[in-house]
């Protein structure tokens, strides 16, 4: 029996309010009250604090928030300009692996950017999306009750003097970048959102 993505498509807000919304759409799931279901949304800039993140990565004297969050990996940034995606998976026995899960999401977002014509890959032992030497997405999960949350953040065109303010995911941030840095026309974020949608129907083994 094929299984069914619901898929929730948010207007920009605050970290905190769609947090709130992933941990109860995971004791929904636990539960078996709910599909899986994929948030795409923006946020109101923040930064997160994952779990392995060090004093050195911190951003000093500036005035955007900080949220510790229970996700693996460094710090990282939500703001304007980019596609944040939070998957709501329910890991059955067979596929009870963290890590799948992280290298999965990598291959959607390659797969997604190939459309516009952008060649991105891995880079050994950092997670995320990079193309060439530039990262373009940022990816945290987290589980409860064999149900992941948290998930990926997809640049689009984001201001890159934000990435001046802290070390993102521990690397300098002059690493990062965004899809309209590597393409010839601007791309608006909806495209890039419904290339989102259809790559994690198509290739994940749902049925809609």
């Amino acid at each position: 029996m094929s299984l069914k993505l619901e898929i929730l498509q948010l207007p920009p807000g605050e970290y905190g309010d769609v947090l709130q919304l992933q941990l109860e759409l995971v004791a929904k799931r636990a539960r078996d009250e709910i599909p899986d279901t994929l948030i795409l949304t923006e946020h109101k800039p923040v930064f997160t604090v994952g779990r392995r993140t060090t004093p050195q990565s911190l951003p000093k004297n500036q005035d955007i928030p900080i949220v510790n969050v229970t996700r693996g990996g460094d710090i990282t940034y939500h703001g304007p300009g980019q596609v944040v995606g939070y998957w709501i998976r329910k890991l059955e026995s067979e596929n009870r692996d963290l890590h799948a899960h992280l290298r999965l999401i990598e291959q959607l977002l390659i797969d997604a950017l190939s459309h516009f014509e952008i060649t991105a890959g891995r880079k050994e032992n950092l997670t995320g999306v990079w193309v060439g030497e530039k990262k373009i997405a940022s990816i945290g999960v987290a589980v409860r009750s064999w149900v992941t949350y948290h998930g990926f953040a997809l640049n689009v065109e984001v201001n890159p003097c934000v990435y001046k303010l802290f070390r993102p995911c521990g690397l300098s941030g002059s690493v990062m970048s965004d899809i309209n840095s590597m393409v010839r026309a601007s791309i608006p974020k909806g495209e890039v959102i419904q290339v989102l949608q259809e790559v994690f129907l198509r290739q994940s083994g749902y049925s809609g």
